[in-house]
């Protein structure tokens, strides 16, 4: 055995990386394609916020100097945009640095953190690191959290409790009602992690879906987004979550120095002002989703109805193998085998383009009765 190998921890060697949704670059030079759509990392389908390119480019000449280590005038945007105050928001290398600062400052060995089963990986693999007790709900028959199992397994050792509103990879989300009962007399030395990534898709759809900032004085709350979808800045990842004066000053205790770089900064704070960019995203968005219900309906699948930018189509047979069929026509999407979805593919909404050509190929690949 290698002496490196000695000092890995052992309580965290079966950890699995996370595999994210493969770049099309990759895709290009390791088929020999010319042409490939990526509809696997639910990004916005339209690019950037052309506001943000703009604060971009202005920025560019200033790449020598470190970013603001506080991130105040993006705090400060953020505050006016929500109407929160300053004091209480923190700003992550995307939404996803947040859960690990939350972990890292809340969430001792042999603690407990209850998550849903299956739903976004980096809670179950950020509480695996932590060498956390992990207590697993399965989602209801519908795909929802199962909120009342959830408070029902909440011990004297529960310390976190993660929420995904709406949900990543089912697109269901849980209603004012549901959060609301929830978060009723809960002990309040319990952390609610309450992940709002698809935020602005969910309350531009459904008027009983809760917008987490309402809830901040009922319990120990934070509530994240992020910039990486509605305002199609994944590639810079910034995200930020909101929550009490005290846990933030907690959470500060372990974020890293510039940890949100300038240029995410700079473009985060400008693509706040892009309202424009924000409807044209969201009617794209719905209007793609239309077309694709109804082909699916068309086509005899079954799917899940989804209050993000992406859904779950059941193909009937190995998902892996559709997967790597599609692929090889140049279609990249997301296999469910990860989360227990063995005959499910995960497609984010793209242009009416994009989603065409998805459409076609997903017909030849799932059997001849689909041919034209």
């Amino acid at each position: 055995m290698n002496k490196i190998d000695k000092l890995f921890r052992k309580e965290i060697e079966d950890i699995p990386p996370y595999i994210s949704g493969k770049p099309i670059e990759e895709v290009q030079r390791a088929l020999g394609l010319k042409r490939v759509i990526k509809l696997a990392s639910n990004e916005n389908p339209l690019g950037p916020s052309p506001k943000a390119v703009a604060a971009i480019k202005k920025n560019l000449k200033n790449i020598n100097r470190y970013p603001d280590a506080a991130v105040w005038r993006l705090k400060a945007k953020i505050a006016k945009t929500i109407n929160v105050n300053i004091d209480n928001i923190i700003c992550g290398n995307g939404s996803d640095e947040v859960i690990i600062l939350a972990m890292k400052a809340f969430v001792n060995k042999a603690d407990g953190v209850i998550i849903a089963k299956p739903t976004f990986l980096i809670y179950q693999m950020a509480a695996r690191a932590a060498e956390a007790d992990i207590k697993l709900i399965p989602l209801t028959k519908d795909l929802k959290y199962d909120l009342k199992a959830m408070k029902k397994a909440i011990t004297d050792k529960t310390r976190m409790i993660f929420i995904a509103n709406p949900d990543n990879p089912a697109g269901t989300y849980v209603t004012k009602k549901e959060l609301e009962e929830f978060l009723e007399d809960l002990p309040n030395d319990i952390i609610v992690y309450l992940d709002e990534a698809y935020f602005e898709f969910a309350n531009h759809s459904f008027k009983d879906y809760p917008n987490g900032m309402d809830y901040l004085d009922k319990a120990n709350l934070i509530v994240t987004r992020s910039f990486s979808k509605i305002y199609g800045l994944a590639g810079l990842r910034a995200g930020y979550g909101v929550t009490s004066k005290r846990i933030v000053s907690y959470l500060d205790k372990f974020r890293e120095p510039f940890n949100v770089n300038l240029l995410a900064q700079a473009a985060a704070c400008a693509a706040l002002d892009d309202k424009e960019f924000v409807k044209k995203t969201l009617k794209t968005v719905e209007k793609g989703k239309r077309f694709l219900y109804d082909s699916f309906d068309r086509m005899g699948l079954k799917y899940v109805k989804t209050a993000t930018n992406f859904m779950m189509v059941d193909v009937e047979t190995d998902c892996a193998e559709i997967f790597e069929r599609l692929i090889r026509r140049g279609v990249i999407v997301r296999d469910m085998k990860a989360w227990g979805f063995g005959n499910f593919i995960r497609v984010t909404v793209g242009t009416h383009e994009e989603n065409a050509i998805f459409l076609d190929a997903l017909k030849k690949v799932l059997t001849r009765k689909f041919q034209s």
